[in-house]
């Protein structure tokens, strides 16, 4: 796995996990800003079937993959930080995936989760009509794939699930504008409601109230039913500016901290 990584004198540890169509490197002024001021050391992953050059853009070999490949990172970094504690967190798809990795055989190996203005489902209440125009799914391929998948079917998991509408000017080459069916169902929630019901852990989530692929005032009251959440909305942030918005440092800042005193 491909992973940038910030150092940091300190015993916690943050995976920070990016969301579709890109990779890690938007994650940068966060990640930095979390390393520069000692309040964690911090990992952000170029998911399977991402980055600069993937062994194949936008496919997974298998839906489960992405929480496999996420176990392995936290034991790699487990056998240098043995006390860690290890904090997975991720913004839009990749807070999906770490809905869905709390939610798996592996989650009680975080401390901690933390939530950027996360994917949940398709048809959740926080959701807007297709991402806000970010997503074009289709949903028909989606729906028969999910049905065959359900009595063991998985040959055609490679055709693909969705794609996306990225603007010329964002495009650098190193972009991901689609998705097999198989990776597509790994960076979601399994089932959001009873992968959120398995988080006793922390768990804090941050959303801007200028999002335009969520509505973020529905957050606190879809995942309040499942498990303990605090949630954050910063005022006029967009769906980006949660991550890259200095107006995100003080909230990560204040909650990094409070988890000493948990």
């Amino acid at each position: 796995m491909v992973y940038r990584y910030y150092p940091a004198q300190t015993d916690k540890v943050i995976i920070l996990l990016h969301g579709s169509g890109w990779h890690s490197q938007y994650l940068l002024p966060l990640a930095e800003f979390i390393s520069s001021e000692g309040l964690a050391q911090v990992y952000t992953p170029d998911l399977r079937g991402h980055g600069r050059t993937p062994e194949r853009r936008g496919d997974v070999d298998y839906i489960s993959q992405f929480e496999d490949d996420l176990a392995d990172l936290i034991s790699l970094i487990r056998k240098g930080n043995p006390n860690a504690m290890l904090i997975v967190g991720g913004h839009s798809s990749g807070g999906g995936l770490a809905v869905r990795f709390a939610g798996s055989q592996y989650g009680r190996q975080a401390d901690a989760y933390v939530l950027l203005s996360p994917y949940l489902k398709y048809n959740a209440p926080t959701m807007r009509s297709n991402s806000g125009g970010w997503a074009h799914p289709h949903t028909g391929r989606i729906a028969g794939l999910t049905m065959l998948n359900n009595v063991g079917i998985h040959w055609f998991d490679y055709l693909t699930a969705i794609e996306f509408n990225m603007a010329e000017e964002a495009r650098d080459g190193t972009e991901t504008l689609s998705y097999s069916h198989r990776l597509n169902t790994a960076y979601a929630p399994r089932n959001y409601k009873k992968d959120l019901g398995a988080i006793t852990q922390p768990l804090l989530l941050v959303a801007g109230t200028a999002d335009e692929a969520f509505v973020a005032e529905q957050f606190e009251p879809v995942i309040s039913q499942y498990t303990t959440v605090e949630v954050r909305l910063l005022k006029d942030l967009t769906h980006m500016g949660v991550v890259v918005n200095p107006a995100i440092r003080p909230v990560f800042k204040e909650w990094l901290e409070g988890l000493d005193r948990e």
